[in-house]
């Protein structure tokens, strides 16, 4: 553990699986006390049990959260600045990709308000209800504590690019979160809040792989992957604690892309993966 979340306090909504789950136990690895969010209580609460045994120099806490909720996401920063006195990192990182989520034509009207309600709004009360907490952190230059924090929300790489397989809604909500990551990065700049976005490229995640549900729907994307495969949650848990930590101290309104080279490619060589992915830190 080398420590670039020390003494730091990190709320992660998602956390029940995938990068959110990976993420929170990444970011307790390197220190920080950890409040693990999820609709998903169970899935939480298993992140905070392996983080309690691996790591028992830091506290976790699991709490349900359903984004889409505003009273929820204010209880879940209100709950982390009551237990650790602070909040340092918001990983705005909750979302879904709707299977029924089509083109222009064949979308239905409830499945673009769910989606925009999850993955836009849902971020946007979770970067209000931050901003607020860390404007009032305590400073403890002992500790290398300040005002201030860092906002990463998740987006992806359709918002930059567009999808090969139609997301109509999830696309238009990533985009969303682009531009609006963009503009409270400027507002909050001065105030030391730095928020940033992560573009993901397609992972090998149960949200993905349900959505991408058949061989023809796979493929699609993976013709389009120089690395011939998809990226693996813990890939996306490394970048978000870069842009968490102070080694990107000068970073602020960003779209960082970790997408294996999808959005740098026009046509992408054939044959088999040379690297094989990391393991993952969750289901080791």
């Amino acid at each position: 553990m080398s420590g670039r979340l020390q003494h730091r306090v990190a709320l992660i909504t998602g956390a029940g699986s995938g990068i959110g789950l990976e993420s929170s136990v990444l970011f307790a690895q390197e220190g920080a006390h950890i409040l693990l969010c999820d609709i998903n209580l169970q899935g939480a609460q298993k992140g905070a049990d392996l983080i309690s045994e691996r790591y028992p120099q830091v506290k976790a806490i699991a709490i349900k959260c359903d984004v889409s909720k505003e009273e929820d996401i204010k209880n879940a920063v209100d709950t982390a600045v009551k237990e650790f006195g602070r909040l340092d990192v918001m990983f705005n990182n909750a979302g879904i990709m709707h299977p029924q989520d089509d083109n222009a034509l064949n979308t239905e009207e409830s499945i673009w308000d769910l989606t925009m309600q999850i993955n836009l709004k849902g971020v946007w009360w979770g970067c209000k209800y931050a901003i607020l907490a860390m404007r009032q952190n305590p400073t403890d230059v002992s500790k290398g504590l300040h005002t201030g924090g860092s906002i990463i929300n998740t987006a992806s790489f359709v918002a930059l690019m567009g999808a090969a397989t139609p997301q109509l809604a999830y696309t238009a909500s990533k985009g969303g979160v682009l531009a609006m990551t963009r503009e409270l990065a400027m507002v909050h700049a001065r105030e030391g809040i730095r928020l940033n976005s992560l573009c993901p490229g397609p992972l090998k995640t149960p949200l993905l792989m349900d959505f991408l549900n058949t061989e023809e729907k796979r493929q699609r994307r993976m013709v389009h992957l120089p690395m011939g495969r998809f990226g693996e949650a813990i890939e996306q848990a490394k970048a978000a604690l870069f842009l968490a930590s102070d080694d990107s101290s000068y970073m602020t309104g960003t779209d960082f892309t970790v997408d294996g080279g999808l959005s740098s490619a026009y046509v992408t060589a054939t044959g088999e993966p040379i690297l094989p992915p990391p393991p993952s830190l969750a289901n080791n």
